[in-house]
């Protein structure tokens, strides 16, 4: 198991996230993404005397740095090692009937990028993993070298939006055919050849597309967002905030569409004359529009450059 060191990894939007958030002294917080526990310690941190944090993550190796980040805090901190969709499950299990503020960043960490030895990197010469949680069974290499030409080219279509996606998908079969693919960099070839090389994008690698489909295929990244969302809004206290930190299109629509249904007073189809539904406002949404990263940020940490915060609180 590897544990990265700390300053390797720069935690998005932090004072942002933190300030949305409003950590307070004897307060409860739910970190349902981990990671390196950059957000986890400024969250303590400005919390002051008394708080508590839950930290959530798949990726055991994220909860081992984590846990060795965190420390210092004692019995302050519990990390689990459990997808966020299992948020509910885990405050039932501990104990806990309500929280006073939840933050989950999406996506995937520079580490396990650089550090993680699965397949994150498409120059790296590895495994094609991509797997999050190690104990799910199926790895990238089982989609590319098993799955079907048209339900690979729909999957890098829809959680990549790559527009070469049929072309893609029938480069990787066609290669497949001669050798099976296994690493993350002769993917990575394979789709930079399929794509022609004046829609190469500027800042980005060709196959950034499609190896972001696949690690969101793999990790069933999107039923545990919709899962999540479902589940989290309802273990806050009244007053409470949950702060969401998205990269891509599909996960940003997930987190709007949640709160404005929970924002919304009534969800009866237009033209009735008296509301049936009886539906409550439970949350109050505090970002119409989401909020993007400054450009300083960016400048220091390319990954932000895609983050959007969404907050809501509990009403």
């Amino acid at each position: 198991m590897k544990t990265a060191p700390f300053s390797t990894h720069s935690s998005v939007m932090l004072d942002e996230a933190v300030s949305y958030l409003r950590p307070g002294r004897g307060g409860l917080y739910v970190d349902a993404t981990v990671g390196m526990g950059g957000h986890s310690e400024a969250i303590l941190s400005a919390a002051g005397e008394g708080a508590r944090l839950i930290g959530l993550d798949a990726d055991p190796d994220a909860v081992a740095s984590a846990s060795r980040r965190l420390e210092r805090f004692g019995d302050s901190v519990r990390v689990v090692n459990t997808n966020f969709s299992n948020i509910d499950g885990v405050m039932e299990d501990l104990g806990e009937d309500g929280t006073d503020g939840i933050i989950a960043d999406l996506g995937i960490s520079s580490c396990q990028i650089s550090d993680g030895g699965r397949g994150f990197s498409f120059r790296a010469e590895e495994p094609l993993d991509m797997r999050m949680d190690t104990s799910l069974k199926a790895t990238a290499a089982d989609i590319v070298n098993t799955m079907e030409v048209a339900e690979m080219a729909e999957v890098i279509r829809k959680y990549g939006e790559e527009r070469f996606a049929g072309a893609v998908a029938s480069a990787i079969v066609k290669s497949r055919r001669k050798t099976p693919v296994l690493t993350a960099r002769s993917l990575a070839l394979i789709v930079s050849d399929a794509i022609p090389s004046r829609f190469h994008p500027p800042r980005t690698h060709p196959a950034t597309r499609t190896f972001q489909a696949l690690r969101m295929k793999v990790n069933n990244e999107m039923g545990a967002l919709e899962s999540f969302m479902e589940k989290a809004p309802h273990l806050l206290r009244t007053g409470a905030r949950i702060v969401v930190i998205s990269f891509h299109s599909l996960e940003d629509r997930v987190v709007k569409r949640a709160f404005n249904f929970l924002a919304s007073r009534c969800v009866c189809p237009p033209g009735l004359p008296k509301c049936g539904c009886e539906k409550r406002q439970t949350l109050k949404v505090l970002t119409k529009r989401p909020v993007s990263p400054s450009q300083s940020e960016v400048r220091d940490n390319p990954r932000a450059r895609s983050a959007k915060i969404r907050v809501a609180e509990k009403i």
